[in-house]
């Protein structure tokens, strides 16, 4: 341990210290005020006789007089799994009021690149309750499945009912409760939010029991910004552990990503970088990629860790730097819509530009029902067919339609209404997804249904609804 009182420089969350013995890169400092108090930091910049520091608790109180301790290793989360049913702050330290962590392992969180050739191909389905996921973009084990959203929209709702709700269904089906419950465990990790928003989220995980199988990492938007550079590698350090040395199936939803990335640019700042596109650091991809790629499945270990990182798309612009990266290094997208929001639509998820890249893996016979990849494509043809015919009637008048076309409006209506809409409260399983499918595609004639499988038409194609709508 080196010790030194040789601060020259403070700016914003960093800390400039002239040193006359190599240090490490991430290395953990500690740094104690004229005051007494200890805060922690780490070794941002190492070079010749100086070293820059991020300070996790914030610059204040820290002076030229302040001791920096540099104490030879890289920040490590204590990790075991009595981790679960506790809430942390950003910096891993328990707020609960619950005893102290006595770690199994103390885990670098930078973590251990996957090996490629290691990686097992992630084909395996998670429900997780919401139709408009699993019935058209189908979120698979080990995959990393952004939503993006825009700043008002109910994205919170969204992900504290994907907490509650996850599910693997192989499991469940096997008829143990208990195994299921004991083998999936989410990790929610936030960043930056409210206190109102915080006090929202624990209170929805101790009315629904949902806290039993989580780890809360929770960082506020008044804690300092440096902290939240933090949070996610904890929570996904945490993650790593529970799936790849328990077995547990970990689900981790991060939010906001937009608040990280603001913090690397408030950093970057402070280092005087020069900026990227829109003042973000120009690594601000490979620093994403670091988070996002520690998703996956490793080849030989029965768990598995699946990414929901959420995002708010500044002024809703899809190209904007966070969500355009966010795009090229994650699997799909769950696109919120400001539209559907203003209907009341709950959860307001536009299935148009949404995409699962691993949806087509992930479904299939013994997975769900084999009629599911028909349905989706079938649903989402019909309803891009509605939405186009809505820009139409906006000019010519609904009457101007023809009777096909009009079934096809009546379709889309139908689409937001009945299957995009359900409450956060509700859980459908894929069954009861895809059972609601098929009634609305019954709407349809069957000869429109030129997605689906003539076979699969004659047995769940309803009658009785078709005839209703021809009545109508």
């Amino acid at each position: 341990m080196k010790e030194y009182q040789t601060i020259t420089e403070i700016s914003g969350p960093l800390v400039f210290a002239e040193v006359d013995e190599p240090v490490g890169y991430n290395e953990i400092v500690e740094i104690e005020t004229p005051d007494g108090d200890t805060l922690r930091g780490q070794v941002l910049e190492s070079s010749e006789g100086l070293v820059s520091i991020q300070v996790f608790e914030g610059t204040g109180g820290i002076d030229r007089n302040a001791s920096v301790r540099f104490l030879g290793e890289t920040m490590k989360m204590p990790v075991t799994e009595d981790l679960l049913g506790r809430v942390l702050d950003g910096s891993g330290n328990p707020i609960d009021g619950g005893p102290e962590i006595v770690p199994d392992e103390r885990i670098d969180i930078v973590g251990e690149a996957i090996n490629p050739y290691s990686r097992e191909y992630p084909e395996e389905f998670i429900q997780t309750g919401v139709s408009a996921i699993d019935g058209m973009n189908t979120l698979v084990r080990g995959q990393k499945l952004p939503i993006f959203s825009g700043s008002g929209l109910p994205h919170n709702e969204l992900a504290l009912q994907i907490a509650r709700q996850a599910t693997v269904p192989e499991e469940e089906e096997e008829g143990d409760d208990d195994e299921e419950g004991s083998e999936f465990a989410v990790i929610f990790g936030a960043m930056g939010i409210t206190q109102e928003e915080a006090n929202e989220f624990m209170q929805d995980f101790e009315r629904t029991g949902a806290l039993e199988r989580s780890v809360v990492f929770m960082n506020l938007a008044d804690d300092p910004a440096v902290e939240r550079t933090v949070t996610p590698r904890l929570a996904l350090t945490t993650a790593e552990y529970l799936a790849f040395e328990k077995g547990y199936h970990v689900l981790v939803i991060l939010t906001d990503i937009t608040n990280y990335c603001e913090a690397l640019r408030e950093i970057g700042a402070a280092r005087e970088e020069v900026p990227g596109r829109r003042g973000y650091p120009g690594y601000m991809y490979t620093d994403l990629a670091q988070l996002y790629e520690r998703a996956g499945r490793i080849e030989g270990r029965e768990g598995s860790v699946t990414q929901i990182p959420i995002l708010t798309m500044p002024g809703d612009d899809d190209t904007h730097p966070i969500p355009d990266l966010t795009g090229y290094i994650t699997e799909g997208q769950i696109v919120m819509d400001r539209d559907l929001n203003s209907q009341g639509i709950e959860p307001p998820i536009n299935v148009l530009p949404s995409l699962s890249r691993l949806m087509d893996d992930g479904i299939g016979e013994g997975l769900t029902r084999g009629d599911h990849g028909d349905v989706s494509d079938q649903m989402y043809a019909a309803y891009a067919e509605g939405e186009d015919l809505r820009d139409l009637v906006n000019i010519v008048g609904r009457e101007a339609l023809s009777e096909r076309d009009n079934k096809f409006l009546d379709f889309a209506d139908r689409f937001e209404s009945e299957f995009v809409q359900q409450g956060y409260e509700t859980d459908r399983s894929i069954e009861e997804t895809l059972e609601l499918g098929w009634d609305l595609l019954s709407m349809l004639p069957k000869e429109a249904l030129n997605r689906i499988d003539e076979d699969l038409i004659e047995v769940h194609y309803r009658e009785e609804e078709a005839e209703a709508v021809q009545a109508d």
